[in-house]
């Protein structure tokens, strides 16, 4: 073979494949390119010939010419949380399934780290983006903004954002928080701690205060309050500030923050936990102060997993779609690449309250 053959030695070339089929340059580039007409007879060449010599299409180059990449951009919290691996999982078999590669990036809930993974993407010259965003007003959404300018379609998973109308999957958030927390009103507990809560460093003192863009809650943690607040409300029990962890976002403030509240005077005796790392937070607190659950404390969380099944007793936890929110999200994505023109709809789907051991009537 030529020593100057392709850009690397041992990379045939689109004219190399050309001259093996006894074909034109531009009959090959259009068969490898996936565009234009080429006759049955002579693609069949074109691929058999390009399948001996062991040519690989440069995909980014494939884009540039043709305006489609066959990739999607997703952009998640952090993809070691099972939550997330859950949702990415989803994604990736249904755009697998029509013909998609992924590229996936995490930010672990930074802005900075959003804009910039958001910026790759269109820097890949992605077909569509999927984002679990962490934008809360609407001063946070200049880069999806600019994403959408250039023609890119976004879908949003997991969390919605009030200042854009896009296409959003989403769980029942605010019902599940709910079912949840009515599930302890009704086992007889009015001391009721929510973890977490608001990432403002002070717990606002109404309820004005506690949803208010301020306290930058992201949407799941806004309407998982809602909830929580729902079910107050509606067994007459007092909202008090007290029962709400604020703060950082993390397992440890989780446990300091429910030790307070088992420290208070009249003090908790049920806890609802809105994620993973805030129930890990809560039983490292119960067990610090020396008392078990459900006898001493009664724990409802959300993300359901395996470990919770096998605790001792095993946990009531809210169980998600994870699998499905991910499916759900790159169908919507896919069907607006293929012609369908965007809803700007929030889909819902439901989630299950999978009732363990967990809860109990509060000890004399």
């Amino acid at each position: 073979m030529p020593a100057d053959r392709g850009q690397a030695a041992g990379r045939p070339t689109i004219s190399e494949v050309a001259a093996e089929a006894g074909v034109g340059r531009a009959t090959a580039a259009r068969t490898l390119g996936g565009y234009g007409y080429v006759s049955p007879e002579l693609r069949e060449r074109v691929l058999a010939a390009a399948q001996k010599l062991g040519y690989r299409a440069n995909a980014l180059a494939r884009s540039m010419s043709t305006g489609v990449s066959h990739t999607l951009g997703v952009i998640l919290a952090d993809i070691g949380n099972p939550f997330f691996a859950g949702v990415l999982r989803g994604i990736s078999d249904t755009s697998r399934a029509r013909g998609f590669d992924t590229i996936v990036l995490s930010t672990y809930e930074e802005l900075d780290e959003e804009v910039a993974a958001t910026n790759v993407l269109i820097d890949k010259r992605v077909d569509g983006v999927i984002i679990a965003s962490a934008a809360i007003g609407r001063a946070e959404v200049a880069h999806i903004k600019a994403a959408m300018s250039r023609g890119i379609p976004i879908v949003l998973v997991d969390r919605a954002v009030a200042a854009l109308d896009l296409d959003t999957v989403v769980i029942d958030n605010r019902d599940a928080a709910r079912e949840a927390v009515e599930v302890l009103i009704a086992a007889g507990h009015r001391r009721i701690g929510f973890v977490w809560g608001p990432s403002a460093p002070e717990t606002p003192t109404t309820r004005r205060g506690l949803l208010s863009e301020k306290s930058r809650n992201l949407w799941t943690d806004g309407e998982r309050l809602r909830g929580y607040l729902d079910a107050l409300d509606d067994a007459r029990i007092p909202f008090d500030p007290e029962l709400v962890m604020t703060g950082p976002k993390t397992e440890e403030r989780a446990t300091e923050e429910v030790g307070r509240m088992l420290a208070l005077p009249d003090h908790v005796t049920a806890v609802f936990c809105t994620e993973t790392d805030a129930v890990l937070g809560a039983l490292r607190a119960v067990r610090a102060a020396g008392l078990a659950y459900p006898r001493d404390i009664s724990l409802i969380g959300f993300d359901d997993s395996a470990w919770a099944a096998v605790m001792d007793p095993p946990l009531t936890m809210i169980e998600q779609p994870v699998h499905r929110l991910g499916a759900k999200a790159a169908e919507v994505l896919l069907d607006i690449l293929h012609g369908n023109e965007p809803e700007h709809e929030i889909h819902t789907l439901r989630s299950r309250l999978v009732a363990r051991s967990s809860v109990a009537p509060p000890s004399a």
